[in-house]
């Protein structure tokens, strides 16, 4: 039973688990802690309940669960920092892209049950995408983390040679996305709408397009051929996209992102 979890590195994702965690529709009834060195800046999250602190080591001492949200640079020096604390019985996960849980492990002592977590921002709100990798853990801590994440939107288990594609497709993934919605929402000014109702317009839109793919399970392009008539408006405004690279482009962004992964993996 998870009784106190400790959140190290109070940035955007960090407090976005934390407002997950306590908002979920199973929310988390235990103690929720976060650190961040300039403690003034997370001081809204009191309102949730959550606490909030500077001092790691006091933080993750009794925590069931220690989370990890700190830039990769940053993971050793805090291991080392709060490896007095940590316990044989402690789960230990890490958000750190790029940084492999065989890596992790030495730098706690070679310490067992690390996972690597990989949510989007869509946490604070239960709708994240949330990939997870175990390293040298049981079925039933698997299955605690599993039951931890589950109320704050879908977690899938992957093999941890993907975590660096999960980064890249969740994680970097929801920026992708909105940036889609504000083009959108930027076109529907040029056609006639205000800002406003363009992005409320747009948002709603694939928010729908996404629940028929979530519930349909169908492939997109099956949906897509429901809307695309002979000579129709929807197919002469998807080629135009398509002459002006739009899969393409978004296929090498998602390919970028995942070489810089990969390149910083490389040097460490």
């Amino acid at each position: 039973m998870i009784n106190k979890i400790a959140i190290i590195g109070g940035g955007n994702l960090g407090t976005a688990i934390a407002k997950g965690f306590v908002k979920s529709n199973k929310p988390f009834k235990g103690e929720v802690i976060v650190t961040r060195r300039r403690v003034h800046l997370i001081k809204s999250l009191e309102e949730y309940g959550i606490s909030v602190g500077q001092d790691n080591l006091k933080a993750v001492t009794d925590a069931d669960v220690v989370i990890l949200a700190v830039k990769p640079y940053q993971l050793e020096d805090i291991i080392s920092e709060i490896q007095p604390a940590l316990t044989d019985e402690t789960l230990l996960i890490s958000l750190a892209a790029g940084v492999d849980s065989q890596s992790i492990s030495e730098m706690a002592n070679g310490r067992e049950s690390i996972f690597r977590v990989m949510p989007n921002t869509a946490i604070s709100i239960g709708e994240s995408m949330t990939c997870v990798s175990s390293y040298k853990a049981t079925e039933e801590q698997e299955s605690v983390i599993r039951e931890l994440f589950d109320p704050t939107g879908t977690v899938q288990f992957i093999p941890e040679e993907l975590m660096a594609s999960a980064t890249v497709l969740a994680a970097c993934g929801i920026a992708f996305a909105l940036r889609f919605i504000r083009a959108a929402t930027q076109g529907g000014v040029e056609i006639g709408f205000g800002s406003d109702l363009a992005l409320k317009i747009a948002s709603q839109t694939v928010k729908g397009a996404a629940e028929l793919i979530i519930r349909g399970e169908a492939h997109p392009e099956a949906e897509i051929d429901k809307v695309t008539t002979p000579r129709g408006i929807t197919i002469s405004g998807l080629n135009e996209m398509e002459h002006q690279g739009f899969s393409s482009s978004l296929i090498k962004g998602l390919i970028t992102s995942f070489e810089k992964i990969e390149n910083g993996s490389k040097k460490k």
